[in-house]
């Protein structure tokens, strides 16, 4: 069993109780860097448009900056890029959660591999 047994962590960022960032909108604003599009984005995590623009409102409220610039459609088809702030959150935010695997893996490495895990203390 112990060698089936595997580390998984996710990291939020929180505002005094409020969740600011996390997974979620990470993935949306790394599609959006791919896509160049909210709409394409939301739809490629099988997310409704309207859900994206929440998310994203509700973390640029919360953070006090834009992290996308848009434009509606049109004669040049509209579309969407990260801010420089966003650019910068989604860089430091990748870097901590990579920091923070390794540190937990390292930790988990250590404290289950033991040849058995016992609660006799």
């Amino acid at each position: 069993m112990k060698d089936s047994m595997i580390f998984k962590m996710s990291v939020r960022i929180y505002q005094d109780e409020n969740k600011v960032f996390g997974p979620g909108i990470a993935q949306l604003l790394h599609r959006v860097r791919e896509l160049h599009s909210l709409r394409a984005a939301a739809s490629s995590m099988n997310m409704a448009y309207s859900k994206a623009w929440t998310v994203l409102r509700t973390a640029e409220n919360a953070l006090g900056y834009k992290l996308l610039y848009s434009s509606a459609g049109g004669k040049n088809g509209g579309g969407a890029v990260l801010t420089p702030q966003g650019e910068k959150l989604l860089e430091q935010y990748d870097e901590f959660c990579r920091r923070m695997q390794v540190y937990g893996q390292a930790q988990f490495t250590q404290l289950f591999s033991a040849d058995e895990v016992s609660c006799d203390e």
